[in-house]
């Protein structure tokens, strides 16, 4: 309904708002911006569920737990979990026991050592994430943890961190690729995701699949492309050597492909060992065994 108003020499004219424009026309503007927000809210959760859904299909859970982590969906358990009093150690059962001082593992039944090896802990170091001037320090968490998973051939779901971490190391710049959005670049190609596969579309049609392992990523135009979760390029073999012994929030006593480094304050805080030792554990310490990380 227009509204009316009557001047001083008592002619009539439409109703008008900000600098002269009719009412009816703000009104329609504040719909149609107010629609195309909801429409963008409604494709990011829609792109979300996809992904969530694609992991839940590839039995992924490690990259669901990343997801619902970044997208503040997840609370942070590990730290609720270092919050609470250490129960000391039992006396009935098996439990690890991690020293970061003298980098060592020890698997103890009571007071008896059942197993030890030299171990890699977290390196200290910080990483600012750009955006947020979050900071991010890379230790390895003390107190009580538990084995929630075991895990054989463990591939390493990289964070955002790594990205922005490598992205420093080469002074290159970051992009983020997302589902069913083409990234277009600058020889008018195009980076695509179809299926699990990120790939680069030609100006031509053509096709060219792509590949990304830790320290080479997948660049373009100067930066370095963050895949989406659930592809195969978010996903690293044998980075993590050859078991693992998940202890969440992406912690863990795992293998390594750098047997150099144990013994060194060098992860990002993780406990690495080599890959001769964190098999004698595999087979040893069951899901439930507590971890005692001073």
């Amino acid at each position: 309904m227009t509204t009316t108003s009557i001047n001083p020499r008592g002619s009539m004219r439409a109703g008008r708002g900000w600098r002269g424009a009719p009412l009816w026309l703000l009104l329609l503007v504040a719909v149609a911006v107010g629609h195309a927000t909801w429409l963008v809210r409604l494709t990011l959760r829609d792109r979300f569920e996809r992904d969530v859904a694609r992991i839940v299909f590839n039995d992924n859970s490690e990259s669901l737990e990343q997801a619902e982590l970044q997208a503040g969906l997840a609370t942070d358990s590990l730290r609720a979990a270092l919050d609470e009093t250490p129960a000391p150690p039992p006396t009935d059962s098996d439990y690890l026991v991690v020293s970061i001082a003298d980098r060592r593992v020890w698997y103890k039944h009571r007071d008896s050592v059942l197993f030890t090896a030299p171990v890699a802990t977290g390196s200290g170091k910080q990483l600012v994430i750009k955006g947020n001037n979050k900071i991010l320090r890379f230790e390895t968490p003390r107190g009580r943890l538990t084995v929630q998973r075991r895990d054989s051939a463990p591939a390493w779901i990289p964070p955002d961190w790594h990205y922005q971490e490598q992205a420093n190391k080469r002074r290159l710049g970051i992009i983020q690729l997302v589902r069913g959005v083409p990234l277009k670049l600058r020889d008018g190609s195009q980076m695509i995701v179809q299926g699990n596969d990120v790939v680069r579309r030609g100006a031509d049609g053509t096709v060219r699949p792509l590949t990304a392992s830790d320290g080479r990523e997948i660049v373009a135009d100067g930066k370095i492309v963050i895949p989406p979760y659930g592809t195969n390029h978010r996903k690293y073999a044998d980075v993590l050597g050859t078991h693992r012994l998940y202890l969440g929030d992406g912690y863990a006593l795992h293998g390594t492909n750098n047997p150099a480094s144990i013994g060194q304050a060098v992860s990002h805080g993780c406990v690495r060992l080599r890959n001769e030792d964190i098999a004698v554990l595999y087979d040893r310490v069951a899901v439930g065994t507590p971890v005692y990380i001073y």
